[in-house]
């Protein structure tokens, strides 16, 4: 076990160290080749019957396929490392649950307006919670791409902030002048006013925020928002009801640049040669905000249909 632990990233040591203690637990006592399919599937349905029930929860689903994919790393790792024969792997005997249908989509602009109020309005740093707010609806990064995010990943001339994302990747993404004037003013205030390679976002003490922060967020909004809590809102709603406008109004191609979503393989080898460009994307981020950005190869539309509130307001 810690040899695999040692060989994992950050995010299977965070998505799967829960299950790997159980993994040890459990069978810690056995060989690798001791356990068998029916050990690993009646592990799987004990964590099932006595998870701990969220307002998310959604049956143990999740639990049951993050215990399998767990074990499945182990046994994984153990066939590469030539400890076991690759005819000798339990974990992939045990059928993974397919994974559901996510209830995640986009809100309205009525639901975006009323989270826009809450945000700008309760708290006791409403400035970085607004800031944070309009960066995921502006550029539809993921949460981890913006704690990711560096004094030196601002680049004020065409407007653009460099994000680190899953699986290790980086690009550069369109944001509004509004919003690159935002971070760069956070930057001065609460950083080294310099590029430099330390975090970006932090608290009014000067401390980097981390994924709490979004947690206490949506916890407040949701006391004061009962629909909020009723349906498990998330930033990562934010990204849904972003990519939704781009798509819309911009295309899949498009959408799927503005994502930083790799494109999908097909036999369909003309899209492989129309990814989006960064002006395609600038242009989406135009329309969408309503503000002239240098890389857009068009203006922003006048009579564009209504934008969401808080892309209208000074973080």
């Amino acid at each position: 076990m810690p040899h695999v632990i040692a060989a994992s990233g950050p995010g299977a040591r965070r998505t799967y160290g829960t299950y790997w203690t159980h993994t040890v637990a459990a069978f810690g006592d056995k060989r690798l080749d001791e356990i068998s399919p029916s050990d690993i599937e009646a592990q799987m349905r004990h964590l099932v019957a006595n998870r701990r029930i969220r307002r998310n929860d959604r049956g143990g689903h999740s639990v049951a396929e993050h215990f399998i994919s767990a074990v499945r790393a182990i046994y994984t790792r153990a066939v590469n490392d030539n400890l076991l024969p690759a005819s000798h792997n339990p974990a992939d005997k045990v059928p993974k649950p397919r994974r559901r249908p996510s209830t995640r989509h986009s809100l309205s602009p009525a639901e975006i307006a009323a989270l826009a109020d809450e945000i700008t309005t309760s708290g006791h740093d409403a400035v970085l919670d607004t800031l944070l707010f309009r960066l995921h609806l502006e550029t539809a990064c993921r949460r981890g791409g913006a704690l990711a995010l560096r004094e030196d990943d601002i680049e004020p001339t065409t407007c653009l902030i460099r994000l680190h994302e899953k699986n290790n990747t980086i690009r550069w993404q369109p944001a509004s002048p509004t919003l690159i004037a935002s971070l760069l003013a956070h930057r001065q205030h609460r950083g080294n006013d310099k590029p430099t390679p330390e975090p970006l976002l932090r608290h009014t003490n000067g401390n980097p925020i981390t994924h709490r922060r979004y947690d206490h967020l949506w916890q407040r909004l949701g006391k004061h928002l009962p629909w909020v809590s009723a349906r498990n809102i998330s930033t990562h709603w934010l990204r849904h009801t972003t990519l939704t406008w781009v798509e819309r109004h911009y295309g899949p191609s498009v959408a799927r640049g503005y994502a930083g979503h790799a494109h999908p393989r097909s036999d369909d080898i003309t899209a492989v040669y129309t990814k989006p460009s960064l002006p395609d994307l600038a242009t989406a981020l135009s329309a969408y905000t309503r503000e002239p950005h240098p890389l857009a190869t068009t203006p922003p539309p006048l009579n564009s249909l209504p934008t969401f509130p808080i892309l209208a307001r000074q973080p």
